[in-house]
């Protein structure tokens, strides 16, 4: 019996890589944004130990990384961060040659301009920043567009992302410009029409807005599909509307920063979270878009042909993505703290 449990000991020590990191690994995420099976599987395949914390907007996820310079070894940055931290040399470049599952990604999310080549990036899944409407409160007709937010029977109703670029989106559409807008007589007009909408505003949250959508305590919220999708799933008088005048589109990614001291472990998560059978349940649970295109073909087709979650080629049209915007950031931000603050 001796030799039996030492024979098995032994397949089981084999078995498990051994890193040369600390065999533990430091993720910082958004919030809700891994299932935790995920993880745990991760953790019993490879014997590494996540320690996870959250953040709920990127203005706050680049902050602690720029100023910690160390603590973390994955972050997951919007396209605009990814090509923001990339300039500033604070992200590492990747070694494909740990990331054999990358080729399962679809190439229409790959070589992007915000990281040519994805030297310092993966994408991680993509979505919309939009719309969700109570209807048992407000009807099926008072809010379709942008316009409607600022119909006066939102007044206290409505709740919008703790993000200037989600919010600044929406005036941007409205008005006739680019999200990506950089002339600042633009931004400013775009600041002067959300000065107007901020009365019918009763918080700003990117945690889990799906909470007060859910709870009653607002009617409308400007919110990222994944949540809507939770959200219609325990409520179906909860819709997710595209609107007419256009929308946010983005890409998350998986970026190792400069003061990463695990590295290899976060290579082998990432190889991991490149797998489709891991990239589908992240998707089906989670209620955003994979760009892995083998992952696809594995999603229930519940999910797969649910709106909220894949919207059509015609509606994916409408939207548009996230860019870097440079030195015109700071205009954005100024506007930002105004806008709360005033």
């Amino acid at each position: 019996m001796k030799k039996i449990l030492l024979a098995l000991a032994m397949v089981l020590f084999y078995c498990v890589p051994t890193y040369a990191g600390s065999g533990e690994l430091y993720l910082y995420i958004w919030s809700e944004y891994i299932p935790d099976e995920v993880v745990e599987n991760f953790t019993k395949e490879t014997g590494i130990k996540v320690h996870m914390s959250n953040y709920d907007s990127n203005e706050a996820m680049y902050t602690k990384v720029k100023l910690a310079g160390e603590g973390y070894d994955l972050i997951v940055p919007s396209s605009d961060y990814v090509s923001l931290m990339r300039r500033q040399g604070l992200l590492l470049p990747l070694d494909k040659k740990q990331l054999s599952n990358f080729a399962y990604l679809a190439p229409k999310f790959t070589n992007q301009s915000f990281d040519p080549e994805n030297t310092y990036s993966i994408p991680y899944m993509w979505g919309s920043t939009s719309i969700a409407v109570n209807t048992a409160l407000l009807g099926n007709d008072t809010v379709n567009s942008i316009a409607d937010l600022w119909k006066p029977e939102l007044k206290g109703k409505l709740l919008l992302p703790n993000e200037p670029r989600e919010v600044f989106a929406l005036a941007l559409k409205l008005l006739g410009y680019p999200l990506n807008e950089t002339d600042p007589a633009h931004i400013e007009e775009a600041y002067q029409k959300l000065k107007t909408l901020i009365p019918s505003v009763r918080v700003f949250d990117s945690d889990s807005p799906k909470q007060a959508l859910l709870a009653g305590e607002i009617a409308v919220g400007v919110v990222f599909n994944g949540e809507a999708f939770i959200a219609n799933q325990e409520n179906p008088d909860i819709k997710y509307v595209y609107p007419p005048e256009g929308y946010n589109l983005w890409v998350d990614s998986l970026c190792i920063p400069k003061g990463a001291k695990n590295v290899e472990e976060a290579h082998a998560f990432l190889n991991y979270l490149l797998r489709p059978d891991v990239a589908t349940i992240i998707s089906t649970e989670m209620g955003y878009s994979t760009p892995n295109d083998a992952a696809m073909k594995l999603i229930p087709k519940e999910v797969r042909n649910n709106p909220i979650v894949y919207p059509s080629n015609e509606v994916i049209e409408r939207g548009e993505f996230q860019d870097y915007l440079g030195d015109s950031m700071k205009l954005y931000d100024e506007y930002w703290v105004k806008l709360k603050t005033d």
